[in-house]
């Protein structure tokens, strides 16, 4: 994920150790992965509390991806004016009083206000705790501190899907973001305490004019490289195309077999498994297979995963498509990721803020579309229909890197 041996050294006054540090932020990495796919096993349960279809109860998830992507742009900033691990505990509290506002909501609009408030602080917390990392661990082992950073997400995306279909099945439906509420509470405390154990750090420079014509202009400035948009669209296309059908995943297997959502909730779980698998055996996988094979791997293993659950004749076959779906999203999007670190390396912070807010525009673009012809499709065409997609969205991709290493392999050092 670095630059290489020659990445920017630590800014800011390292700690001795950084494990507690470490540690509070990757559960607070938990809480955002939870409040991420909270809601998706809970459509059905939400659709019927609110009289409404499952189309609309969607909004909950698109308003909290819409939320999450746009606000990644300005943590940035506000990170190095004012001290990441600060801006973490304020964006963690902000994330508590939302998820309290939407276990009090008595409303579909007020669910949707407190989603949209919710996704607003989630949203400062990884690109801010990878940012900090990258800061204070030394480059030789920062990659696999990393790895271990991100299980924390892993492991609460995995909870948030569990979570919510067992609320759905014998809870209110508003306990979870209660639960979810507590756990940003105790991580904004945690790292708020983390913050004030270290010593202050170098305050960043500040830029001439506006803050928000900054912002823009460093966007503009890593938009204009070519590649860069390749990268970006990439993402882009890949969060519609995945996580739009995605969001109607527990959906579908609840609908089509009658299964339990709290059973369809741990089904789904193995997405974050297959996920999980990937990152344990990246080391290994990616030196033998390169780029272009995970890609093509990571493509056609989502193309695969989905049209299994589209069609498939019993709810077992869920079970390895779930963690197939996993494996081959983070084999594609392990090689993205990386791609956006090294696209504008001298602008590494706000390429990847861009990459990040692309990810989730893509999300809540596709979540919105779907919910828009979920009602008139159903559920199973909306899977199916995403697997040719991804595996061009792959191909696609594909070509384009070869011609862009071509090319930089033909430019003169």
């Amino acid at each position: 994920m670095g630059g290489g041996p020659t990445a920017s050294q630590p800014a800011t006054s390292a700690p001795a150790d950084p494990t507690p540090v470490i540690v509070a932020l990757s559960l607070a990495a938990s809480g955002s992965g939870m409040s991420l796919r909270l809601a998706d096993a809970l459509l059905p349960r939400l659709a019927r509390e609110f009289g409404i279809g499952l189309g609309q109860a969607s909004e909950v998830v698109t308003i909290f991806a819409i939320a999450y992507g746009c606000s990644q742009i300005f943590f940035g900033p506000l990170g190095d004016r004012y001290g990441k691990l600060r801006v973490i505990a304020a964006a963690a509290a902000v994330a508590a009083l939302g998820s309290l506002l939407c276990a009090a909501s008595s409303s579909h609009a007020g669910l949707l206000a407190a989603r949209l408030a919710t996704g607003l602080g989630a949203a400062g917390i990884i690109p801010l705790a990878m940012a900090w990392i990258g800061d204070n661990v030394a480059y030789e082992r920062r990659q696999p501190v990393l790895a271990r950073f991100l299980i924390g997400q892993m492991a609460g995306f995995a909870a948030g899907v569990w979570l919510g279909g067992y609320a759905a099945e014998h809870l209110d439906w508003r306990t979870p973001f209660a639960v979810v509420a507590a756990l940003f509470a105790v991580t904004a405390l945690l790292v708020w305490r983390q913050h004030r154990r270290l010593p202050p750090g170098p305050a960043a420079p500040r830029a001439g004019g506006s803050a928000l014509r900054h912002v823009l202009a460093e966007f503009r400035a890593i938009w204009a490289v070519r590649w860069a948009r390749v990268v970006l669209v990439t993402v882009f296309l890949e969060g519609a195309a995945l996580y739009g059908p995605f969001a109607f995943l527990a959906s579908h297997l609840h609908l089509r077999f009658g299964l339990p959502l709290s059973a369809v909730g741990a089904q789904v779980m193995l997405f974050a498994a297959g996920g999980l698998g990937f990152a344990l055996g990246a080391q290994a996988l990616v030196p033998r297979l390169g780029e272009h094979r995970l890609v093509r791997f990571g493509a056609g293993g989502m193309a695969l995963a989905l049209l299994v659950l589209a069609f498939a004749p019993h709810w077992a076959w869920s079970l390895p498509a779930c963690a197939l779906l996993g494996l081959g999203f983070y084999a594609m999007h392990n090689t993205l990721q990386t791609h956006a670190t090294q696209m504008v390396p001298q602008r590494r912070g706000t390429a990847v803020s861009a990459f990040a807010s692309s990810l989730f525009l893509g999300q809540s673009v596709g979540v919105a579309l779907c919910g828009l012809l979920v009602d008139a499709l159903g559920t199973g065409a909306l899977i199916a229909a995403a697997a040719p997609a991804l595996w061009l969205i792959g191909l696609a991709f594909n070509r384009r890197r070869a011609r862009h290493v071509a090319t930089l392999a033909a430019t003169p050092a």
